[in-house]
């Protein structure tokens, strides 16, 4: 097995602070790291959205444009008004 320089000085200084043999806080390491990869692999459950019955529309939505254009004006003169 190669391991980089960099990465070989990085984990001798952790092995130095965590007061383990090198052979040992690898052997740690590559363990959480199949570890980590298994769980990555477990199917998670599939989510759900119940739908919900929102009633009967109460505007005509064949002009659901008409509707959206007029409310978006009322509130531009509404926020117009305001800067008086």
């Amino acid at each position: 097995m190669r391991i980089d320089d960099d990465l070989l000085l990085e984990l001798k200084e952790s092995s130095q602070q965590e007061s383990l043999s090198l052979t040992a806080l690898v052997n740690r390491l590559l363990r959480r790291g199949l570890q980590a990869s298994r769980d990555d692999q477990r199917p998670t459950r599939r989510y759900r959205e119940r739908a919900l019955s929102m009633g009967r529309s109460t505007i005509d939505l064949d002009r659901a444009l008409a509707v959206a254009s007029s409310l978006e004006d009322e509130e531009l003169l509404r926020k117009l008004s305001l800067r008086k």
